[in-house]
């Protein structure tokens, strides 16, 4: 399919609404600015994260079943996580040079059909061994989507509206975990564990439905195309480690690492935490993860207004502490408060998301168009190749500390975030050339 756009572009598109015009400033406003074919785009990425979300979300709600099933320690139950985060790295930053290369719609649909593929080969793993290497391989999928799908809406999107488009974008991850824990209560409920968390995996071949959709109707956004037919083929590693993108490089990646450390760090352990050391059914940790996900989707809604009225520094500077003050909370809650495990729920899950909100817009703001998938792709997925070491710590520490203990280790992250914005200018505001 081809990614250049018509020689016409509809008028909603060519011309940005006026100010104080209903299409820019509503509620849905930011949404009509994009234009039909930037709503399309729009469409197919918060399609393909949340269906992202599902197949990732497979595992962490199967991890219980599968230990039992494999025989498996806390340590070699976090390693599915390490391995899957840090081949997810390799598979990010490759797709983001691919879609400079060959086209943001392009790249899209090989990360959808690669994580889709491989999340259906787990579930037919006949040991533990064999598992491991599909589920890295299934990271080669889920590391490339978010990068390249941000970047497509990025494009489309105006500066002023940027961060609460790519923040509704990121909504989707809510969306598609909260779609794996119905599933997931479902299947657990009326299969046996044995057989249960191998169907789990089998639905993530749900993506293959949105790719013949995309594949008709999701086009790159003009000037990204323009870009891409006079530079062709520019798109490599060495690109963003030029003396003029080095130390952003550098200080972006760190700011993923801490951010996704912390956040990893939760949506591994927290369904384990639940059903192990809270004794909850499956039905009970299916209620409890309900209130965690309603305070994701809403985090991310809100963390992409604020970024664009805070700007993208202060909005993840205020979540990084807020995130880190609920894990501890969250984590010291003491034996047989379960109540309150359900109300902390919510505001864990929506700052540990609203974090993310800003991300989209800030990653894509920091690079020019010729390597904007290649930069946002590697700093993205490398962050979340080395955070990957988080849950691994935590699997290791939880025989010892007990999970609730070691959960606190994931506010180490935020501090480490925090600290990596020092480095990095703000870009509120700023237009894609």
């Amino acid at each position: 399919m081809s990614t250049t756009p018509p020689p016409r572009a509809p008028a909603a598109e060519a011309h940005p609404p006026a100010a104080g015009h209903a299409a820019g400033d509503g509620a849905p406003g930011w949404l009509r600015a994009l234009g039909p074919r930037g709503r399309r785009a729009f469409a197919g990425a918060f399609g393909g994260y949340a269906l992202d979300s599902y197949d990732y979300f497979t595992l962490p709600l199967s991890m219980v079943a599968l230990s039992a099933y494999f025989g498996l320690n806390s340590g070699q139950t976090g390693l599915f996580t390490t391995v899957t985060l840090v081949v997810s790295a390799i598979g990010g930053a490759l797709a983001g040079v691919l879609a400079d290369r060959i086209g943001r719609v392009k790249a899209l649909l090989v990360t959808v059909v690669t994580y889709a593929v491989f999340t259906v080969a787990c579930g037919f793993a006949p040991d533990y061994e064999t598992l491991l290497v599909f589920r890295a391989l299934q990271g080669l999928g889920f590391g490339g989507e978010w990068a390249v799908g941000a970047i497509l809406v990025a494009e489309y999107a105006s500066a002023k509206h940027r961060g609460r488009t790519l923040g509704a974008i990121q909504s989707s991850w809510a969306v598609g975990w909260a779609l794996a824990v119905l599933v997931y209560t479902l299947v657990f409920s009326v299969a046996d564990d044995d057989l249960a968390w191998r169907i789990m995996f089998w639905t993530g071949a749900l993506p293959a439905l949105l790719v013949v959709w995309v594949r008709r109707s999701v086009h790159d956004a003009p000037k990204a195309a323009a870009a891409l037919e006079q530079g062709a083929g520019k798109g490599s590693f060495t690109a963003v480690f030029r003396p003029g993108l080095l130390r952003t490089t550098v200080f972006a990646t760190l700011l993923s690492t801490g951010v996704q450390g912390g956040y990893y760090t939760l949506a591994t352990w927290v369904p384990t935490y639940l059903k192990t050391e809270r004794d909850l059914s499956v039905v009970g940790t299916g209620g409890y993860l309900a209130f965690l996900i309603s305070g994701a989707f809403t985090g991310y809604l809100t963390g992409g207004y604020l970024t664009d009225r805070l700007g993208r520094r202060r909005n993840i500077w205020l979540f990084a502490l807020l995130s880190a003050i609920c894990i501890v909370a969250y984590a010291d809650i003491p034996s047989g408060a379960d109540t309150l495990i359900l109300v902390l729920g919510f505001p864990l899950g929506f700052c540990m998301s609203a974090i993310f909100s800003g991300f989209g817009s800030y990653l894509s703001e920091l690079y020019p168009t010729a390597v904007r998938g290649t930069g946002q792709g590697f700093t993205y997925n490398a962050g979340r190749a080395v955070g990957a070491v988080f849950p691994t710590t935590v699997g290791f520490l939880a025989d010892s500390w007990g999970v609730g203990g070691a959960l606190v280790f994931g506010a180490i992250g935020y501090g480490l975030a925090a600290l990596a914005l020092l480095g990095l200018p703000e870009t509120r505001g700023k237009e894609l050339a």
